[in-house]
């Protein structure tokens, strides 16, 4: 035939035939040394992140976890399977997986740090992430702050806080709580048990209206000697105190968005501060533009 007669065509065919060899003999050594004892993967070490510590995730959850989805070999072990059944067991975050060669795997484990509960029993770390937990491992610390927020609303409630945290520290007071309503207004409780009532991130800024309230603080404690339970600062230029006895519990965050004007209805049980005139001057602020 002519074809065989082609030199150049049956130095082609013939370097392919070689090609189509080579590979195949190389899938045959693979296989092969894949499947020699050696490769049976004899060990898996567990440990924590690099600069973590492991503090509440159950070293016997986690061997279950890693026997339950554990298969295969060196080279053929299913490594996503094998971390998200590891990811699985409470409180861990983060599982990375590493191969050690001739048959060992390590597994670094990163650790939820719980940073606060939520309105639904979850934990919420400090990444902003949900997460279910024992809540009694979480407060092995103290007690944590509790959030209440619509959902999606994490990262936003975590921020806040710790903007709070920072414009209330000049009174020696800590945010115990903080509110995120649906329709977006804020309130707190700090950890002498008086609410703030914040409302919306509109018109004069939050910042400003508790700059405004810290500053007077002294005097208009003072001057009323009498415990504040809820100070409402949703007016343009003054704030409205209700006092009494400290509010408790995680339902006195529950209605942020609960009617401004109510504590001026009620002049035996509450004081309406103006703040930009003096003390004695008697001027009532002006109603809430932020409800």
């Amino acid at each position: 035939m002519r074809v065989w007669r082609d030199s150049r065509l049956t130095n082609a065919l013939a370097s392919v035939l070689f090609a189509v060899a080579g590979v195949g003999l190389l899938v045959l050594v693979a296989a092969w040394v894949a499947s020699r004892p050696i490769h049976t993967l004899r060990e898996v070490r567990i440990e924590p992140a690099p600069g973590t510590e492991l503090r509440h995730v159950s070293s016997l959850l986690l061997g279950q976890a890693v026997r339950r989805t554990l298969s295969g070999s060196f080279f053929t072990v299913d490594l996503d399977g094998l971390r998200a059944g590891v990811e699985q067991v409470p409180w861990v975050r983060k599982a990375t997986i590493r191969k050690v060669w001739p048959n060992r795997l390590e597994i670094a484990i990163e650790e939820h740090r719980a940073f606060a509960t939520w309105g639904d029993g979850r934990l919420l770390n400090s990444f902003g992430e949900l997460y279910a937990a024992n809540l009694a491992e979480a407060d092995e610390d103290g007690p944590l702050p509790h959030f209440v927020g619509p959902a999606g609303s994490e990262q936003r409630l975590l921020e806040r806080y710790e903007q709070l945290r920072r414009w209330v520290a000049p009174l020696g007071l800590r945010p115990q709580s903080l509110s995120l309503s649906a329709r977006h207004a804020w309130s707190a409780r700090l950890d002498d048990g008086t609410r703030l009532m914040l409302g919306r991130d509109e018109g004069l800024a939050i910042e400003e209206r508790i700059a405004r309230w810290v500053d007077a603080h002294p005097r208009v404690g003072a001057r009323l000697g009498e415990r504040i339970a809820v100070v409402d600062l949703r007016y343009p230029n003054g704030f409205a105190l209700r006092m009494g006895a400290a509010s408790g519990g995680q339902a006195a965050d529950a209605d942020p968005d609960a009617e401004p004007t109510a504590l001026s209805r009620a002049p035996a049980a509450s004081q309406l501060a103006s703040l930009d005139a003096a003390p004695s001057a008697g001027r009532r602020a002006q109603p809430p533009s932020n409800r």
